[in-house]
């Protein structure tokens, strides 16, 4: 699958669900709107999809939310995907989740085929933390991260880097995450969708933050990719990789090898536009996929050059918030 502007679309973010069960300021509004359930596409139809991506070329699918593991029944989702990456027309199922509910999951994540997840953490105190996400219990995601490591999952944690917030404790985060054996990834705060907060206030660029930990900590560029926007360092002092993330100070959009598809089947070509394509109609109007596939197909053909993300304080770039999408 190309783009007209010859990139080629190897990666699939599937949310499987716009619900969250936390609140985290710089994702969600405290009092959120949700697709109703009735709208949802099922666990067999979003397995349909996939299987269509597939066969079109894509070869990574991250499950993401809300939070992927709030949505009834996606352990049998993550198996159906897994019978991909065993016959060899995928090459992974990966998973980002806030953590609440990974201990549970962990073990049979890991034996349905799943070998790496991220985590959101973005502080370690537990009174921030639940200042935060609004209610989060930090020992609670703690619990996870260390579920999914014993189960033999690779562990990367996201943080999302906010001035005033919790930039005084990213160096501890690196070390914490480091002693674990754990790769790390900051990210810059995206203007989407109305949080109830001051965004100009708390944007923090990432070269800032880089600069401060290499005052710390020796710093080599890495050549590891993942596959998503993330460019890496190798931390000399820890071992681990720290991934930069950097949609506002440089958009990546030049490399982008992916699209969005959100739980009631609409495509998001870029995460910071509006153009997208209902692939649910196609999806119901027949039992082949051969509409399903020109749909995607046409789709892709659309894909914007990339976006333009600029911080306001008086109104988000996108109405749309990113539980919809899952970033």
């Amino acid at each position: 699958m190309q783009d007209r502007f010859g990139r080629t679309v190897t990666y699939l973010r599937l949310s499987v669900t716009d619900r969250c069960d936390l609140r985290c300021i710089y994702c969600m509004a405290e009092e959120m709107t949700f697709v109703p359930r009735r709208d949802l596409l099922s666990l067999e139809e979003l397995d349909r999809v996939c299987g269509v991506f597939i066969r079109l070329g894509v070869r990574k699918i991250r499950l993401t939310g809300g939070e992927p593991l709030v949505r009834g029944g996606i352990m049998t989702l993550v198996h159906a995907l897994a019978r991909h990456v065993a016959e060899g027309t995928l090459e992974e199922v990966t998973l980002t989740t806030n953590g609440t509910r990974l201990a549970r999951h962990a073990g049979e994540l890991a034996a349905a085929g799943v070998r790496r997840v991220n985590v959101s953490l973005d502080s370690l105190n537990p009174d921030r933390f639940r200042t935060m996400t609004r209610h989060g219990d930090l020992a609670q995601v703690l619990e996870g991260i260390s579920a999914a490591a014993q189960a033999g999952l690779a562990v990367r944690i996201n943080t999302v880097a906010l001035a005033g917030i919790n930039e005084d404790e990213l160096a501890e985060l690196v070390l914490w995450s480091g002693a674990r054996g754990h790769d790390i990834c900051f990210i810059e705060a995206m203007p989407m969708g109305d949080t109830g907060q001051d965004r100009t206030a708390h944007y923090l660029p990432l070269s800032l933050v880089r600069n401060r930990l290499a005052r710390r900590f020796t710093l080599n560029t890495s050549a590891h990719r993942t596959g998503g926007p993330a460019r890496y360092v190798h931390c000399v002092e820890t071992g681990q990789r720290i991934g930069f993330i950097t949609p506002m100070t440089h958009n990546f959009c030049e490399s982008c090898n992916r699209v969005r598809l959100s739980c009631t089947g609409t495509l998001f070509l870029c995460l910071g536009q509006e153009e997208t394509a209902d692939l649910r109609a196609p999806l119901r109007r027949s039992e082949s996929d051969e509409l399903l596939t020109a749909a995607i197909t046409e789709a892709l053909w659309r894909k914007p050059r990339g976006h333009d993300f600029v911080i306001d304080r008086n109104r988000p770039t996108l109405a749309r918030h990113m539980s919809v999408t899952g970033g």
